[in-house]
């Protein structure tokens, strides 16, 4: 079977917010929301309007931040925040966002969630004009450019840099008294400008808004530049936006369930697709239950559409954090037998579907088809909400070796044999589209590249070994 090397990465997450009292307090429960997109760091850059302040450390924000940093640190009005996933090789806490510059004439601290694509090619090049990168991360080599910029103004040298940068990023950076928000291109990171008290506020998910007490006004437009200053917030084009490609993986697993992307309420989203998997792959079984906590939602809208009751199979215990956020696979496989619990009362002598969000390795799968089993199941059907994941993203899924996928070396058949499953079924990526893209979505598009190969982007020669540099 493939290695089973790395788990699937979450995205990381960035907050910020401009001319706010409370600028720290509000980022750190803005934080506190993103937490489920990483878990191995977190940091926050503050301004006073005269001088950046910031505190980071590795780990999970509650553990990093307490009421000392926030109010007497952590001075100033407006700031960035960052939660960040580490593969074990990138854990390091010089790569913990944001990262800050200071320099003569003014200091900038800038955070991202993404993955440039030509991070290999614009090292080589800032390494051969003599620039000393200290980290892996792709927001330094952004930094780097950005300072090239020479005479130009801050505004212009961040087109400018960006117009040399290729991949996915949602990316925010702060001086002394601005705010600069910027989204990629294609729109493939999620992004969203909201309000609060008067003042503006950015997130990756809107459910960090709903937990600090801020209003949405509209996602970040593919390709826009958003500048917040005390004469309020510009917005120009650093590019010419290109048809939107927005991460599917973000509906699929990503998100939080109460977060909108693009309009469309996630759990919502999760439940379309479950019907739909239920239409392509239908099964007779006495219950249905989802895989806590992403996979719930389809497994209710897979028992609506079927007509198979709904049942709670399996419990999740809550403080176990992610399995996949664990970058090591003994302590991945450690992670699922203390994570879930089958209810043994709801399972025995039942007939099981068995529905979850993806299969990557089929590690996790196979472990859980075997609780079910060792509960009294006599049958387990699986039934993924997805399409099956054949090829490497380049976007800040930490998914970069082909071999590593178990959908790219084996067939479905192949695959239900390896996990102990007596079926097993994917969404197709015509459902997956049919369930995210709507007529009244203007500019939607998801991106598929995991599932179908097509890249919105060009992929450059090194991007898999330079995958997950957040």
């Amino acid at each position: 079977m493939p290695a089973e090397i790395k788990g699937l990465n979450e995205e990381c997450g960035v907050f910020a917010i401009f001319g706010h009292e409370k600028a720290a307090e509000i980022t750190f429960y803005g934080l506190h929301a993103l937490q489920h997109r990483g878990q191995q760091g977190a940091g926050i850059v503050t301004s006073d309007g005269e001088q950046l302040h910031i505190h980071k450390g590795t780990g999970l924000v509650n553990a990093i931040f307490d009421q000392e940093h926030l109010q007497e640190t952590l001075k100033g009005s407006s700031a960035i925040g960052h939660v960040r996933y580490a593969t074990e090789e990138e854990r390091g806490f010089e790569n913990v966002q944001p990262l800050l510059f200071r320099s003569q004439t003014s200091s900038m601290a800038l955070a991202y969630n993404g993955e440039i694509v030509n991070d290999f090619a614009l090292r080589t090049q800032l390494e051969a004009q003599g620039s000393i990168l200290q980290t892996t991360s792709d927001i330094e080599v952004i930094a780097h450019l950005i300072k090239r910029g020479g005479y130009l103004s801050l505004e212009e040298a961040i087109k400018q840099a960006l117009g040399m940068v290729k991949g996915a990023y949602a990316f925010v950076l702060l001086t002394e008294d601005q705010l600069f928000i910027a989204l990629d291109p294609y729109g493939i990171r999620p992004l969203s400008l909201g309000h609060i008290d008067g003042s503006y506020v950015i997130a990756s998910e809107t459910c960090a808004f709903d937990l600090v007490g801020a209003e949405f006004i509209r996602e970040v437009k593919p390709g826009e530049l958003i500048v917040i200053d005390k004469q309020g917030l510009k917005s120009s084009m650093f590019a010419s936006p290109m048809q939107r490609s927005l991460c599917s993986m973000e509906y699929v697993y990503f998100a939080r369930p109460d977060s909108d992307l693009n309009g469309l309420n996630v759990h919502a989203s999760r439940k379309i697709m479950g019907k739909q998997l239920a239409k392509e792959a239908t099964v007779e079984a006495d219950v249905v239950t989802g895989v806590p906590d992403s996979s719930i939602s389809a497994a209710i809208g897979f028992a609506e559409e079927s007509g198979i009751p709904y049942e709670l199979g399996l419990i999740k215990n809550r403080y176990i954090g992610r399995t996949f956020i664990e970058p090591t696979q003994s302590s991945r496989e450690q992670g699922v037998k203390m994570k879930l619990s089958p209810v043994r009362g709801i399972v025995n002598g039942k007939r099981v579907v068995m529905v979850d969000d993806s299969i990557v390795r089929g590690t996790t799968s196979r472990r859980i088809v075997r609780l079910l089993k060792e509960a009294g199941a006599t049958e387990v059907h699986v039934r993924i909400a997805a399409p099956p994941i054949k090829n490497p993203c380049f976007y800040g899924v930490d998914t970069s070796v082909t071999g590593e996928l178990i959908a790219a070396q084996y067939s479905i058949e192949e695959i239900a044999e390896e996990i102990g499953a007596d079926s097993l079924a994917f969404l197709s990526v015509e459902g997956l589209e049919k369930s995210l893209v709507h007529e009244d979505s203007l500019d939607m598009g998801i991106c598929k590249a995991c599932f179908t190969g097509r890249y919105p982007t060009e992929i450059y020669p090194n991007a898999a070994n330079t995958n997950n540099k957040q």
